[in-house]
């Protein structure tokens, strides 16, 4: 669900912005504003995670697993991101589709390590809105 959350808001963003201010000028550079979004529906996605776990699990086991699920996943993301070639993409064409930019984007490393964190974070924030019901 996070990850659907994430990917149906970034990719309204995407088409909002256009390629032109999604990235830094004429290259794959993620711009500031990207990263700002990013982070807000990061962490907005998470917290709506995090309290649909709460809500569902039977204990609080379930959060617990969905972070860890996050922090794994969010580092498995971030390895191609610290260990790639930033520069292999070329210059970017103008009006790049949504394919192209998720194919070709380079984001800064402290972007990778911050998304495992704050997805951690978010999905704790969310289990701690849901309210215990009564036995």
């Amino acid at each position: 669900m996070v990850f659907a959350l994430v990917f149906g808001l970034m990719s309204l963003t995407y088409a909002a912005l256009g390629a032109e201010r999604a990235f830094q000028p004429g290259g794959w550079e993620i711009s500031g504003i990207w990263i700002a979004t990013a982070i807000v529906v990061g962490l907005v996605a998470a917290v709506v995670g995090g309290y649909v776990c709460a809500m569902i699990a039977k204990d609080a086991r379930g959060p617990l697993a969905l972070i860890g699920l996050v922090v794994v996943l969010g580092l498995v993301f971030a390895i191609p991101v610290l260990t790639g070639d930033p520069g292999t993409a070329g210059p970017r064409p103008e009006g790049a589709s949504m394919a192209d930019a998720m194919a070709n984007a380079v984001q800064p490393a402290w972007i990778a390590l911050l998304n495992p964190l704050l997805g951690a974070v978010g999905v704790w924030l969310g289990a701690r809105l849901r309210k215990p019901t009564p036995a």
